[in-house]
């Protein structure tokens, strides 16, 4: 029988289980940067699950790519670096600085604090909830050896600045005493095997795109996830699920072991026969919470009942999900990995709460309430309670006898932390405070209308029940107390529920799209080869019925290098974003918009295809594209993926023309290290003047297009060739320029292409030129010069002189 048959369905709503959100406010990452003689260490602290990540010392250039790329994937709130920095983490605080969209709060310490000694010291001091609170700072030592390489000097020494800035911001905050910062896990940072890409790649190949939100309920709140290919690959049911597939977003990776890992699982759910277990998975993740969030709430004793009941849906399905799994074959990595970490300790934890909390108590008297049969000392006590308005009834009757004849009736009751108390009506006699003195019995309050006593009978039932209410909850949170302990003893195999069930739902994201999209399973290989047949651009193709998908292959054998000319609006820039696109999925795990793929890893996508520009960098449209070039130029290898489009038209048409035909030839002249280059242009002397280099690497490319009458028709199927003609003049009249301005440019062109003289367009013709000298003369002719009311000098004037300035 399997496990789960022994653990309770949860049966409340949804009932404030969103709650996660109030956390999210406080959300900040500190990242803590040392470098030294060429060495990075950095460090960063997620205050969101207290989770202290390092990266053990690296080699780091000149320019801090590395940092730059870390920055770019964590956004973090507060960059932490000591006063005495390197020169070049000066600059790259001050280029910082420039950039309007993001601006971190950087703090500088004095070098003091990244002293090797004082950060072991403050790693020492920090509060780790997993170790017992009476371990001494020696027995801590190994413990921390395991969890981090204290070898990596620079990075120890970023982590004393780190936890000095966190520990600050923590201050009169907490009100745990002199407990250090709260670690509740060390995690390794790497960006071993990550394919590089920058800011502009990802935005030119609209992988990301953020929008405001629509609603005018959620606009304050931030952005939305536009048109972009995170936007249709994310299919996640958790919200950890997304935040793990936009991390693997950022870190598309060169492993092949972790993306055949990925692959299989792809594979295995995009299979018609496992659609049942696709669904039965599914609707299990969408239950899992951010446990993190609720160990840390745990760990600080500020757990609410929306907490357990997260807990509770979120540890059953994971229950459900290990069920399911074991069902699977366990020759695929994740499953065999999932079957081993969901130990019984799950199973442990969704029974104990299940036998311990009772839900439905808990949320109608909003606090931790217990199940019978738990604790017999509750279970007296609530069992008094439930009795005492039956017994309360048999105190006031007794009193009732006692009391002056003039009191018809009377009442017991029980308030919290008051204790009992004898209600009397309010007689018209009883006028002020003195009148309400009756002897045997103290005065307490007056409360609509109503007098409140004690009697020798209530001070009895004091002694005698005491405060049933306030030891009820007492020992209701020494239980809860009890249960929290057991649930964090446990808390690593609930670290790995949550990074498993992550991997496990951004992988059936990945396999859901690729069902309804159509995609098909790329062959990864170490060799410098891309290979797309009848690929399709995944946005696009959503956007339009009919999609014309093309073929691309890049090697050493078939050319590196594609140059593709075409009329405008042809497609050349969709089909190469479409290699780039597909290239990027493939390095993510993803399937692919293809009939076949075999995909080369390369290591780097670079892109010279559009101009971010930004008044405060104070550069120049044409000077972002050679930055953009240059970067491609100094940092594409031979496994690299270079995409440019329309290089050389932000200046004059010549100087353009040669840079562009200096950075292909550089390209071609590298061999074997040339990078797979797809370029578009609408330059066509490259070609007509011969400035090509003549290489086995390069091939030319044209977009088909076909005349129909005087329309162009886009046939968008890519094929080897030249264009002759940009066909801008049809590409005018559909976009609706006046046709007398499109005869015009027409007309220019053609004598400019010839070499003839251009006339400017407000000249008249040799012949409507004569023709109105013509009519002057005889005009004047016409004249009677002896008319004493000629006006010969207005005449002259207004005829004659504009005449000649028409004509010369």
């Amino acid at each position: 029988m399997s496990s789960s048959s022994f653990v309770q369905e949860p049966e409340f709503g949804d009932v404030g289980i969103n709650g996660d959100n109030e956390d999210e406010e406080n959300h900040e990452i500190f990242l803590s940067v040392f470098i030294q003689q060429g060495q990075i260490g950095l460090s960063y602290y997620d205050n969101s699950d207290c989770t202290l990540h390092f990266m053990p010392d690296t080699m780091e250039n000149s320019d801090l790519q590395l940092l730059d790329r870390v920055i770019q994937e964590l956004s973090p709130n507060v960059i932490i670096t000591s006063a005495k920095q390197d020169h070049s983490l000066t600059q790259f605080i001050e280029r910082l600085e420039l950039n309007p969209d993001y601006k971190p709060e950087v703090v500088l310490f004095p070098s003091v604090n990244f002293g090797l000694e004082v950060s072991k010291q403050r790693l020492l001091s920090a509060h780790l909830p997993l170790l017992p609170p009476s371990i001494t700072a020696s027995e801590k030592i190994p413990y921390l050896t395991s969890c981090i390489p204290l070898d990596s000097v620079l990075m120890v020494r970023s982590i004393g600045g780190l936890l000095k800035c966190v520990e600050s911001r923590r201050a009169g905050l907490e009100l745990e005493g002199n407990v250090g910062v709260p670690i509740h896990q060390f995690l390794a940072y790497t960006l071993k095997d990550v394919v590089y890409m920058d800011k502009d790649t990802y935005s030119a190949l609209q992988i990301f795109k953020s929008e405001l939100h629509p609603s005018v309920f959620k606009l304050q709140f931030g952005e939305k996830e536009g048109m972009s290919l995170y936007g249709v690959l994310n299919r996640c049911r958790s919200r950890f699920g997304s935040l793990l597939l936009r991390q693997w977003f950022h870190r598309p990776t060169r492993d092949l072991n972790v993306l055949k890992r990925r692959q299989e699982v792809i594979r295995f759910f995009t299979s018609p026969r496992n659609s049942s277990d696709l669904s039965t998975l599914q609707s299990c993740l969408r239950n899992i919470k951010s446990i993190s969030m609720l160990l840390q709430r745990m760990s600080l004793s500020n757990t609410k009942v929306i907490d357990w009941q997260s807990l509770y849906k979120t540890v059953y399905s994971a229950v459900c999900i290990v069920d399911t799994v074991r069902g699977l074959p366990q020759h695929i990595q994740l499953f065999s990995e999932i079957s081993e970490n969901f130990t019984n300790d799950l199973f442990y934890i969704a029974t104990f709460i299940s036998k311990v909390v009772d839900f439905e108590a808990s949320i109608a008297e909003n606090r931790f309430t217990v199940k019978p049969n738990i604790d017999p000392v509750i279970d007296e006590k609530k069992r008094r309670m439930m009795g005492l308005p039956d017994f309360l009834t048999d105190v006031a009757r007794a009193e009732l006898e006692t009391l002056d004849p003039r009191f018809t009736t009377c009442s017991v009751i029980y308030l919290p932390l008051i204790g009992f108390l004898l209600k009397l009506p309010r007689l018209p006699t009883m006028l002020d405070k003195q009148s309400f003195e009756i002897d045997g019995l103290n005065f307490v309050f007056l409360s609509d209308d109503r007098l409140h006593y004690r009697s020798t009978r209530t001070k009895e039932l004091d002694s005698m029940l005491g405060d049933l209410h306030c030891d009820i909850i007492d020992l209701e949170m020494a239980v809860m107390r009890d249960l929290q302990t057991a649930v964090l003893q446990r808390s690593v195999c609930l670290y790995k529920v949550m990074a498993l069930c992550a991997e496990l739902d951004c992988l059936i994201a990945l396999a859901q799209a690729s069902q309804d999209h159509g995609y098909c399973c790329p062959t990864l290989t170490p060799d410098q080869r891309l290979a797309l047949i009848e690929s399709r651009h995944p946005l696009m193709e959503l956007c339009t019925s009919v999609f014309v998908s093309n073929t691309y292959i890049s090697s050493e054998t078939d050319g590196k290098v594609k140059v593709i000319t075409g009329p405008n609006s042809s497609g050349k820039s969709i089909y190469l974003k479409q290699v780039g696109l597909i290239v990027f999925m493939a390095l993510i795990g993803s399937d692919v918009p293809a009939k076949e793929a075999e995909i080369g890893l390369v290591d780097g996508i670079f892109t010279r295809m559009q101009s971010r520009e930004s008044v405060s960098v104070s550069l120049s449209t044409f000077m972002i594209d050679l930055n953009q070039m240059a970067h491609s130029l100094n940092h594409s290898t031979g496994n690299s993926l270079v995409l440019v489009d329309e290089f050389g038209k932000g200046t004059n048409t010549v100087d353009g023309l040669s840079l562009l035909t200096a950075c292909l030839s550089h390209w071609v002249r590298r061999g074997s290290q040339c990078p797979h280059l797809l370029m578009a242009t609408n330059f066509h002397s490259l070609i007509q003047l011969g400035l090509l280099p003549e290489s086995p690497l390069l091939s030319l490319l044209t977009l088909e297009t076909a005349i129909e009458g005087e329309e162009l028709v886009f046939l968008y199927q890519i094929k080897n060739g030249i264009c002759q003609s940009s066909c801008a003049a049809n590409i005018a009249t559909l976009a609706g320029v006046p046709p007398a301005l499109i005869k015009r440019g027409v007309e220019v062109s053609e004598l400019y292409r010839t070499g003839s003289a251009i006339r400017k367009i407000d000249r008249a013709s040799p012949e409507d030129q004569n023709n109105r000298c013509t009519e002057v003369v005889e005009k004047f002719l016409s004249l009677d010069l002896d008319d004493p009311e000629l006006d010969l000098d207005a005449y002259l004037k207004g005829e004659v002189l504009p005449a000649l300035e028409e004509v010369l």
